[in-house]
């Protein structure tokens, strides 16, 4: 432990230790009580409040980068992690909650495929597009390239930044140990090796074999949880610990101290790389192939950019285990409402993003419409709002916080339980 702690110079520990202190006075505060209560409210299955958050994982440059300080490797990725937890509260004041840990997940890995995609990214300093230049052209020639996923997990590299973190700041923030959200995403992994239009065309000139490495995929990842319950890798997903699409893992559901079988976590699915095939098309290449994994899963999360209104009859709804349905503007966002109305399942709102990306001042008539509109559409539902997509708020910290405040506002004005 001495040899770990020496990484860490002076200068960079009390970086480290005066952010873990502001860290540990935001968990402990009023305000702090009050958002746990509107998560617990969620995870019960009251309407109460609704959650409203501003997401920055597309402007950590604005956010994050900015105000870094430590010199060393080690402390700059702990630095990074401190800052992070804190941007929701400390920069846009929302309904992020804090917790009084520094929370850290096992180092594991899982993919579906024995091949790695080869991207070309956008030039320029933090420019986001990319192109996909497909490593498969013929599905039916190349197939025997995707065989052979791979996943593990490297006890050595999580077990030294714990031993880190505990050294530092244990005494300000212990150390726990956390796992989101298990992984099932196999369209997403596909269509990054093959492109968007070898995949569509797969679907009319080599059907069967499409089924086949779909199959193949979700083959995988039953192995992969068999592997974390065997390993003893699995952890609780409950309360301030992560799911997939930023969002927290409250319920009353699940265990919240000790789980031995996936079946006792959240899990996560989406499909939106087939959001522009039919129902029907969904239901043949991608919804038996999540209904094996959804079944592996104690909760379920379901979505991303994707439309679910034209998918929820036929298959969505078939989901028990359905507790959280990201609903994006690409949807009938009245008719998923409609859907969700009475349920238990979590209308999880992400609005868009240009009202706060549009460059000039906010435009708060605009905005209020907008959410009145949200609002509205899931009254009745157990709600949770999270702006996603932003690419940039110009490094305007306040603009962040007014359009949290005017969101917040507008949807406790309009949004009835």
């Amino acid at each position: 432990m001495e040899t770990i702690g020496k990484t860490i110079s002076a200068k960079d520990r009390e970086r480290l230790r005066s952010l873990a202190h502001r860290q540990q006075e935001y968990a402990n505060s009023r305000r702090n009580e009050e958002i746990l209560e509107q998560w617990k409210a969620l995870g019960e299955g009251r309407k109460e409040t609704p959650t409203v958050r501003l997401l920055f994982s597309n402007f950590p440059h604005e956010v994050i980068t900015p105000r870094l300080q430590c010199e060393g490797k080690a402390a700059r990725e702990m630095e990074e992690h401190l800052l992070s937890t804190l941007v929701g509260r400390e920069l846009f004041d929302d309904d992020t909650p804090i917790s009084g840990t520094y929370d850290l997940t096992w180092d594991t890995c899982v993919s579906p495929f024995g091949l790695k995609p080869h991207i070309t990214r956008a030039s320029g300093e933090n420019a986001m597009g990319y192109h996909i230049d497909p490593v498969i052209n013929d599905l039916e020639e190349e197939a025997d390239k995707l065989r052979g996923g791979d996943l593990g997990v490297d006890r050595r590299k999580t077990e030294e930044k714990a031993e880190l973190a505990q050294e530092v700041l244990g005494d300000i923030l212990p150390v726990r140990m956390v796992m989101g959200s298990l992984p099932g995403a196999m369209t997403n992994p596909l269509v990054a090796l093959m492109g968007m239009e070898n995949y569509y065309c797969s679907m009319y000139d080599c059907p069967e074999m499409l089924l086949e490495i779909m199959d193949m995929a979700c083959s995988v990842y039953e192995r992969y949880y068999d592997f974390l319950e065997k390993e003893g890798l699995l952890l609780p997903t409950n309360g301030i610990s992560p799911i997939s699409q930023e969002s927290f893992a409250f319920t009353t559901e699940l265990p919240a101290d000790h789980v031995t079988k996936t079946t006792q976590c959240w899990g996560f699915l989406e499909s939106q790389e087939t959001t522009a095939v039919s129902p029907e098309m969904f239901g043949e290449f991608v919804f038996p192939y999540q209904d094996r994994l959804a079944r592996r899963f104690g909760l379920l999360s379901y979505g991303c950019c994707e439309r679910v209104d034209a998918i929820w009859s036929d298959y969505l709804s078939k989901w028990k285990n359905l507790r959280k349905l990201s609903v994006s503007p690409f949807n009938n966002e009245r008719q998923v409402g409609e859907y969700l109305r009475g349920t238990n399942v979590i209308y999880y709102s992400k609005p868009r993003a240009e009202y706060v990306t549009n460059p000039g001042p906010l435009d708060e008539d605009a905005l209020r419409k907008y959410f009145r509109g949200v609002a509205e559409a899931s009254s009745g539902c157990l709600l949770e709002v999270a702006q996603r997509e932003v690419g940039t708020i110009y490094g305007d910290y306040n603009r962040g916080k007014e359009y949290v405040r005017i969101a917040r506002e507008t949807i406790r004005e309009y949004w009835k339980p």
